[in-house]
């Protein structure tokens, strides 16, 4: 039979990257900076992308911002 042997090394054990609101480094509620963080990008991109789509999408970013900001964390 193989030894099994729980390792702290061992990536399979826990996930890799996690979602979370960024409250410190955020403006309103930290969701832009939360999903920067996430994907190693600037907030500001994200906070534009987040500006364009409200504006081309007549809010409907705002409600997602919201559902966000209420799921996460």
């Amino acid at each position: 039979m193989n030894d099994l042997k729980f390792r702290e090394t061992d990536h399979a054990v826990r996930p890799a990257k996690s979602f979370t609101l960024d409250r410190t480094g955020g403006k309103l509620m930290g969701v832009c900076s939360g999903i920067a963080r996430y994907f190693g990008i600037d907030a500001t991109w994200v906070r534009l992308g987040f500006v364009a789509g409200t504006l081309l999408g007549f809010g409907s970013f705002i409600l997602i911002y919201l559902a966000i900001a209420l799921i996460a964390d």
